[in-house]
């Protein structure tokens, strides 16, 4: 592994933000500031950064869900420093520091997986993200269904709900959702339950729709025609299950077209995994 004498591995901290995301943007993916912000400002997170002769040269976080489960994301190194051992320095860093944590998880790009099967981590499902450049207008209602915007009022109750299907809490991430996006959140009842959930964000390349929790497809497709109706014109993003095969192709039927796929990976333990047969949309490869 050549060059790891030249790389230093920190903590990463609030002046490493612009550098930070000027990466993920250089690699076309679409996290905001914010995004960024929200990772570094929870103390329980782990983020940190590799340099190389005081330069930046990547980064890793890892969220802290509940001290159970740590899911790692936003592993990204410099074009001009791969191949010199950077990315295996900080990830083994990073997995290093989750040493107390039960289950650690990701979403794995085609580019990082050989990294992260050498590691140990080992297959779980997969997912297709699917864009959608222009949207067309479309909404969809049915019948007696409740569509309704989540507020600070309901959304402990969505926090219950997502608890159940992912597998642990997650209320700071559903917070910071409703905080910032609060147009892009909505739940759907039956008989006065909530049967199903959706929330989304704002980004530098797509409007971002998911997570979406859901008892059945016909639920989990309502609520994602409620948000596309409001986004004509604009481009949209979103990671499905890959064995959702028939939203899938709905999804298809409505202009949308897979770019890629993920690999879910698991290290450890898999005992927090919640009910992914419910599981349409996931809140983003860096969230789960």
């Amino acid at each position: 592994m050549e060059g790891n004498t030249s790389f230093r591995i920190r903590s990463m901290n609030i002046h490493d933000l612009p550098l930070a995301l000027e990466l993920s943007r250089q690699e076309g993916w679409n996290q905001t500031g914010k995004d960024w912000n929200f990772l570094l400002s929870n103390t329980q997170n782990k983020c940190v950064v590799v340099e190389s002769g005081g330069r930046l040269a990547g980064t890793a976080t890892a969220l802290n869900y509940d001290n159970r489960v740590a899911w790692i994301g936003m592993v990204l190194i410099n074009k001009e420093l791969r191949g010199q051992g950077a990315g295996r320095l900080v990830f083994d860093h990073i997995l290093g520091e989750l040493k107390d944590i039960e289950s650690i998880k990701l979403d794995a790009t085609p580019a990082g997986y050989p990294l992260y099967r050498r590691s140990g981590f080992e297959d779980e499902l997969e997912i297709c993200r699917m864009t959608n450049g222009s949207l067309t207008n479309l909404t969809i209602r049915e019948p007696g269904s409740c569509i309704e915007k989540i507020t600070e009022e309901t959304l402990p109750e969505v926090i219950k709900y997502d608890e159940a299907v992912f597998g642990v809490n997650r209320t700071s991430l559903l917070n910071y959702f409703l905080d910032n996006y609060p147009d892009k959140c909505y739940l759907l009842r039956r008989d006065k339950k909530i049967c199903a959930y959706m929330l989304g964000r704002d980004g530098i390349r797509y409007n971002y729709i998911g997570p979406v929790y859901a008892g059945k497809t016909a639920d989990a497709r309502l609520l994602i025609s409620e948000a596309l109706g409001s986004l004509k014109g604009k481009a949209v993003a979103l990671d499905i299950m890959k064995d959702k095969q028939e939203l899938t192709e709905w999804l298809q039927s409505v202009g949308f077209s897979i770019q890629r796929c993920f690999v879910r990976m698991v290290f450890r333990s898999n005992k927090y995994r919640g009910r992914p047969e419910h599981q349409y949309l996931i809140s983003g490869p860096e969230y789960g």
